[in-house]
């Protein structure tokens, strides 16, 4: 299933989704191929890509293959480069989803829905918070993952991005990315400031959150306690993708956040259906040439930062 040819098909769109075996990125892929758009679904895990690939073409969609990706790799990321240059000579758009928790959850915990039938919006995110558990193994795969590993994608795919008259990123965010969730009004004015930010910057602020992780000193020094790595990690990526969009003005480059989703992720406490999120996805994906680009879009509408 990996690398399967596909169609000469010059005039169409060619998306990239990471993590697109389950959940929202599932739904992205399905929502982009059903509008025309060959689709790339990557995946850690070689077996659930190809079965999810497999579950897609069951229902028509025959322009959606499989490739192996670990986002985490630089050199997995070079090889889904080589391929997506060698088949298509560009990539249209690139869906930033694959994104880890940063938290544990008790063995007597599933994602069984049920349990959250009757609470409200705040009732579940309570639950979550109350049961989440952040050990520094955690939050280090939190950074390592949501930022880094985003970005090794992006540095990966940049090229191919350029070589499309229409090249688009959409980084997955959340509204936990946003900067008002950072303690410190410091912290919060450098990752505001794009103009003069650097990604150098980024990595010393992520360098001192893991520093100041590691010595209990999380609230001292402004930071966040619940979901800590989660939210440094997404406001982080936020601010790259704003420096990026600067770098390039000729890809669209956003953040966009799908809303609080029933996923694995959410150990299904969520109060939106995947494909309710996902929309909220493909809306930023496919905004129309000369749209916004460094913006932040919530629920599939543009939304402050802060």
């Amino acid at each position: 299933m990996e690398g399967a040819i596909l169609p000469n098909l010059p005039n169409t769109r060619v998306a990239v989704v990471t993590g697109g075996n389950k959940g929202i990125g599932f739904e992205v892929c399905r929502q982009l191929a059903s509008g025309g758009i060959s689709v790339v679904l990557t995946a850690r895990d070689e077996m659930r890509g190809g079965e999810a690939v497999e579950r897609l073409n069951a229902l028509g969609l025959s322009h959606v293959v499989f490739h192996q990706l670990e986002i985490t790799d630089a050199s997995s990321a070079a090889a889904l480069a080589g391929f997506l240059k060698t088949r298509f000579g560009k990539l249209d758009i690139l869906v930033n989803n694959a994104a880890v928790g940063g938290v544990e959850y008790g063995q007597e915990f599933d994602t069984n829905e049920e349990k959250f039938s009757g609470l409200d919006f705040h009732e579940r995110v309570e639950w979550m918070l109350k049961n989440a558990r952040e050990p520094i193994d955690s939050a280090k795969n939190s950074v390592k993952t949501n930022y880094y590993g985003t970005k090794h994608v992006i540095e990966a795919l940049l090229p191919l991005l350029q070589a499309s008259s229409e090249g688009r990123i959409v980084n997955v965010s959340s509204n936990y990315g946003l900067l008002r969730h950072i303690g410190s009004e410091e912290v919060r004015q450098e990752l505001n400031d794009v103009d003069n930010l650097t990604e150098g910057r980024l990595d010393d602020l992520l360098e001192k959150f893991i520093k100041d992780f590691k010595a209990g000193e999380l609230e001292m020094h402004g930071w966040s306690t619940k979901f800590s790595a989660y939210k440094v990690a997404k406001a982080a990526m936020n601010a790259y993708s704003r420096i990026l969009a600067r770098r390039h003005p000729e890809l669209r480059v956003n953040c966009a956040h799908p809303g609080f989703v029933k996923t694995d992720m959410s150990m299904g406490s969520g109060v939106l259906t995947p494909e309710e999120g996902a929309r909220n996805l493909v809306k930023v994906a496919l905004l129309p040439d000369g749209g916004p680009t460094g913006a932040y879009f919530a629920m599939g509408e543009e939304a402050p930062f802060v």
